[in-house]
């Protein structure tokens, strides 16, 4: 399967103007072949926007998503908030290019002050589906910087783990360095989607980035600029990376 990454500052608090470049992106997907589009975390309303955040995710932010795709007809994983029993979550949800929902992944590690404020952390660690015959994994931006996240969905099967982020500074070296480490440890492809430009006081990285479970990076962005990274996501690939480098085999679980 063939995905493209949107790396894009968005605006803040604005949920039309994203879907506008949602839209937009969907197309230029469609157009370069790609079965899935990824956005940056939080995406749809912003991620730094304080207290708006709760009425944001009281909209039908899921069903506008569903939309984009089914006009496009290309499958979207989609940073967002929604709600959860006791507050909201930091989340990314996946809808097929019919528009069906697909799965949800809640934000399991919050990251500072900000996420604290203003989420609760999901209570799944895994969270798993196919599409296309690829199977996907879900993790969002600081859960990837635990190894143990990754781990996890690499033993449930995963092909590609999906990772929208807003990494900001002073922490590129995460995007340049440790999501190579993620896909070869794990034999993954890792798609490490994050914004650009600034939200309040926070300067994101960009360098966003999809990597083969080599290490090697498939597609990358620059630190500031908007881009749509395309890449292509084989399990085959996987399959013959587990076996060239067996980790998950010779892994002693005993030992974890």
């Amino acid at each position: 399967m063939r995905i493209a990454g949107l790396q894009h500052a968005g605006t803040p608090g604005d949920v039309d103007a994203n879907l506008a470049v949602l839209d937009e992106a969907a197309g230029r997907a469609v157009a370069d072949g790609c079965g899935l589009l990824i956005t940056p975390e939080m995406f749809l309303t912003g991620y730094n926007v304080g207290p708006l955040v709760q009425e944001l995710a009281r909209e039908p932010l899921t069903e506008r998503v569903a939309d984009v795709a089914a006009r496009h007809g290309v499958a979207l994983a989609v940073g967002l908030p929604l709600p959860a029993a006791t507050g909201v979550n930091n989340s990314v949800v996946l809808v097929d290019g019919r528009g069906h929902h697909l799965a949800r992944y809640d934000k399991t590690h919050l990251f500072g002050d900000l996420d604290r404020a203003l989420f609760v952390p999901g209570s799944e660690p895994v969270v798993t589906v196919d599409l296309e015959g690829v199977r996907i994994a879900f993790l969002i931006c600081y859960d990837v910087e635990f190894p143990e996240t990754v781990r996890a969905a690499a033993l449930a099967g995963a092909d590609l783990v999906v990772v929208p982020t807003a990494q900001m500074e002073p922490f590129a070296f995460v995007a340049e360095h440790l999501i190579r480490v993620r896909a070869w440890e794990n034999q993954v492809h890792v798609a490490y989607v994050n914004h650009v430009g600034a939200e309040g006081d926070l300067r994101y990285v960009g360098r966003s980035s999809i990597c083969a479970p080599s290490g090697d990076v498939l597609a990358v962005g620059g630190p500031a600029d908007a881009a749509l990274l395309v890449a292509d996501v084989d399990p085959e690939v996987v399959r013959v990376a587990r076996r060239e480098n067996p980790y998950l085999d010779d892994l002693r679980p005993e030992f974890r």
